[in-house]
């Protein structure tokens, strides 16, 4: 078989390094599997997964001009397909119904409601900066 994009190949773990392993493939020529291509999850040390000497299947991800050979081991594994999303469809969300408010008769009734709504934030604010700055009538002279 030879070594072309796609192909799953047997090789062997000929060395390992900080940031992936090398694998000897037949026909006597190497690859290497990057760290994140080792594993589907995070992979800090790669000795913790692979060791020298080791039998791996990799598929051949890359084949360089220069003739490096990018190899992967998690994507050797044969998965089932996700199956695919609709997306025609639009998401459904729990959408909470709208505070219905009680209208007001007319335009003096709304005034009288901002004013009073107003005189309660502002007097909630007036004690809250009081507080802060020491109290009424204690003013240093």
């Amino acid at each position: 078989m030879s070594i072309e994009v796609g192909n799953k190949l047997q090789g062997k773990v000929t060395g390992i390094t900080n940031f992936g392993a090398f694998v000897e493939l037949e026909g006597g020529k190497t690859g290497l599997v990057h760290i994140s291509e080792v594993a589907d999850n995070y992979v800090k040390d790669i000795n913790d997964i692979l060791t020298v000497g080791d039998e791996v299947t990799v598929k051949v991800m890359n084949v360089s001009d220069d003739g490096k050979i990018g190899l992967s081991i998690r994507k050797a594994v044969d998965r089932p397909e996700r199956p695919e999303r609709n997306y025609d469809k639009k998401p459904k969300f729990n959408k909470k119904p709208a505070r219905t408010a009680k209208p007001a008769e007319n335009f003096e009734d709304i005034m009288a409601q901002f004013l009073k709504d107003s005189e309660d934030r502002l007097s909630t604010i007036k004690r809250q900066t009081e507080s802060k700055r020491g109290g009424r009538g204690a003013r240093r002279g």
